[in-house]
């Protein structure tokens, strides 16, 4: 019996060894697994940040570098800017008409697939399909569809359908307006990106449990008080994920503006992403277009960092 114990206490530390073994193997494995990704993201994304933090501080304009210390007067010059200062507004006003309109139509267009009507795979499809278009490809379309034209040689896209209907009233510039044209380039990111708010929030309703709804429904709740008081508010986690997404994109547009409108007249739909790639590429100022990297990379994170660590704090 006493030698029996023994063995069995042996077996027991010999496999407690070996489990140990096994897991500070697995342990050494995973992070020399994991070492290139860490090489790659410091030499590819935080040295090159760093690079052009440096450059932003410089006196780089021109082809040939020049890495002399100017500091933030380039910051000071770029606030200063009648342009960068139009970017801001233009950023600002299409951030929220795109982040409002992407949030109200996906939520309506989730909630009328939510009712189990027939061909429901059908609609989901034709409503996400324009999320599978490029961007530069929505600009080229909705460049042309949003195009004014003008009532002595003809009116066309969406102003010929007005005047078809004898909506005369609704006939406008567009993108050409100063004060309207951000607002004609939001309707176009709108249009791609409604399909796919769509879906997260038909995933998000489908993934309440089946039970709850039974209850409301024994409760005597209608549809509208479902939806009210038990279905939206378990919305909130993924409706703030779906506005960290969509704040990403509407900072950082470049392709849409840059196919559908360019700057526009009066820099009436320019963005900061453009005016970076303007001024670096075309101007060869290397110093402001870098600048106007760093704050958009500053703007980006002011959304992205409370966001994970609320996702910490969550978890």
């Amino acid at each position: 019996m006493q030698r029996t114990l023994i063995l069995k206490t042996k077996i027991e530390k010999d496999r407690n060894f070996l489990s140990r073994l096994t897991n500070e193997h697995d342990g050494l494995w995973a992070i020399v697994t994991v070492i290139p990704s860490i090489i790659a993201i410091a030499v590819f994304v935080y040295s090159f940040i760093i690079w052009n933090g440096y450059v932003s501080l410089s006196k780089w304009k021109g082809i040939i570098p020049n890495y002399a210390w100017r500091g933030i007067q380039n910051y000071i010059k770029l606030f200063n800017t009648q342009r960068f200062q139009i970017d801001l507004r233009n950023m600002l006003v299409f951030s929220v008409v795109f982040i409002g309109g992407c949030l109200v139509i996906g939520l309506f267009l989730s909630i009328l697939l939510d009712q189990n009507v027939r061909g429901e795979t059908f609609f989901r499809g034709v409503f996400l399909f324009p999320m599978a278009v490029a961007l530069v490809v929505t600009g080229v379309v909705w460049g042309w569809l949003l195009s004014p034209g003008n009532q002595i040689a003809g009116y066309i896209g969406v102003n010929q359908l007005f005047e078809w209907l004898n909506l005369d009233f609704l006939i406008n510039g567009w993108y050409t307006d100063r004060t309207f044209g951000i607002v004609a380039v939001a309707i176009a990111a709108i249009w791609q990106m409604s399909g796919y708010v769509m879906v997260m929030y038909l995933t998000a309703i489908r993934g309440i449990s089946i039970s709850i709804r039974d209850a409301a429904h024994i409760d005597g709740a209608n549809v509208f008080q479902l939806y009210r008081y038990i279905i939206m508010p378990n919305l909130k986690a993924i409706t703030l994920g779906i506005v960290i997404i969509l704040g990403h994109i509407s900072l950082k547009v470049f392709d849409l503006v840059a196919a559908m409108t360019g700057p526009g007249k009066g820099f009436a739909t320019d963005v900061p992403a453009f005016f970076m790639w303007d001024t670096t590429f075309r101007g060869n100022n290397f110093n402001t277009g870098a600048a106007i990297g760093i704050i958009l990379l500053i703007l980006i994170s002011f959304l992205v960092v409370p966001y994970l660590i609320h996702l910490r704090r969550s978890e």
